[in-house]
């Protein structure tokens, strides 16, 4: 599968359309990036059920800021929509594998019961 580059105007509906998408916030200038890039699109063969997305934080400025990236390269995962990892910093191949592994696992109904534990103890 090929790597989607996403702007603003389809980073949302993208996100909310598929079980699981990985977003790589990255900039032109930054050395890390570049060198997380070949990464990211290897993963993006192997794992052809995941949405691989970049987003260049420099042609995105107010998407970026919107999902508070601070530094590039920052990845985020989300699954059926709920952003459940944000970290910069590029990864080896193996430490990206192993978050797939943990997206993949994770139990969703669990997930959305903690979100709504948080949610009503603010409302209290």
């Amino acid at each position: 599968m090929t790597v989607q580059t996403l702007t603003a105007a389809d980073f949302e509906s993208t996100v909310l359309a598929s079980p699981i998408v990985l977003v790589d916030f990255w900039a032109p200038w930054c050395g890390p990036c570049r060198a997380f890039a070949p990464v990211f699109e290897r993963s993006s063969q192997s794992h052809p059920d995941i949405v691989y997305a970049k987003v260049d934080t420099d042609a995105e400025r107010e998407l970026a800021a919107t999902v508070g990236i601070r530094s590039v390269p920052t990845i985020m995962a989300f699954r059926d929509g709920i952003l459940i990892y944000s970290q910069p910093g590029a990864m080896s191949p193996a430490v990206l594998d192993d978050l797939i592994d943990q997206v993949k696992g994770l139990d969703m109904e669990k997930v959305r019961a903690k979100i709504a534990e948080r949610k009503a103890a603010v409302q209290a």
